[in-house]
């Protein structure tokens, strides 16, 4: 299993887990139906995320903290794929609903076991 694929798992059981109501289909998307911009964030995030992880210390940081690294690494990428984004797609931490908030902690500490 890739790196985007793993971040991809993680993100679909948050959104499972924390998303209120019936989340849109594009949420839950498998990997192979998930758009290739976006599997190339996934990657993208995945990497930078284990890179921090190696480097160690992370385990002083809150799970706000991990979430919201999480989050702003994934609005670069936005920035990087999407030449003129929603605003929605990248807000600030604060502007994030819950379950996003929640899904983005739940996205490190799972990469955070994936390596080890």
């Amino acid at each position: 299993m890739t790196g985007g694929e793993i971040f991809r798992e993680a993100w679909i059981a948050g959104v499972r887990k924390h998303f209120p109501g019936e989340p849109k289909p594009s949420y839950i998307a498998p990997w192979d139906d998930t758009p290739d911009w976006e599997r190339a964030s996934a990657g993208a995030v995945y990497e930078q995320v284990a890179l921090l992880i190696r480097q160690g210390g992370t385990d002083k940081l809150s799970r706000e903290q991990k979430g919201r690294f999480v989050a702003l690494c994934w609005i670069a990428q936005i920035y990087r794929h999407i030449p003129d984004p929603k605003p929605a797609y990248v807000a600030d931490w604060e502007q994030l609903p819950d379950w996003q908030r929640e899904t983005d902690s739940d996205i490190f500490v799972h990469i955070a076991a994936a390596v080890g």
